[in-house]
């Protein structure tokens, strides 16, 4: 096994080996790492924001970026209005590029379905449940390679067991990146 072959990696080892099993549970970045966040957010606590603290908050958007979830802290997601109609949240490209130095996909997919997502939980609050993800689809305008994208999302309808949420993402220019749209299953608690 060479230096540039892709299996030379620890995640390739040989799956008999008494240890294998350890990749499985271990964080690959390196357990310093975090995405940078946008100057002036609140540091994490270390625990999620959760459906009821979110919908019972005053201010959700201190919430949110007090109290983040694992991936949005990991990807610098951070809050800059939340509300049942309208939330909006801004993500660094830095950290969130695929090999070819672009913005990964899916980082702007995970930020859609974060900012949506809430959205639905805000909305779902005020009859008593909770909202699930159950459908996802993007499209990719253009890509992104510094500065930060900025992801809005608005209810398309906002039902009593569905809510579905269009997701703009802009760059710093204000130049479109990704459209996507969220629909979200709402449950009893």
């Amino acid at each position: 096994m060479s230096a540039s072959d892709p299996t030379n990696h620890p995640r390739h080892e040989d799956p008999t080996a008494a240890d294998s099993d350890r990749w499985l549970h271990e964080d690959p970045a390196p357990a310093d790492y975090r995405a940078p966040r946008l100057a002036g957010a609140m540091p994490s606590d270390g625990r999620p924001a959760d459906a009821e603290a979110l919908a019972g908050s005053g201010n959700p958007v201190e919430l949110l970026n007090d109290r983040p979830g694992q991936l949005d802290e990991r990807m610098g997601v951070v809050y800059l209005e939340a509300s049942a109609e309208r939330v909006v949240a801004r993500m660094p490209v830095e950290g969130n590029r695929q090999p070819m130095g672009l913005l990964h996909g899916g980082a702007t997919i995970a930020l859609c379905e974060s900012v949506a997502s809430i959205g639905s939980v805000l909305h779902a609050a005020g009859f008593g449940k909770v909202a699930v993800g159950v459908d996802v689809n993007a499209t990719h305008h253009k890509s992104a390679t510094s500065g930060y994208v900025t992801a809005t999302a608005t209810p398309i309808r906002a039902g009593r067991t569905v809510a579905s949420h269009e997701i703009v993402v802009v760059d710093d220019a204000g130049e479109r990146v990704c459209t996507a749209r969220i629909t979200c299953f709402l449950k009893a608690v």
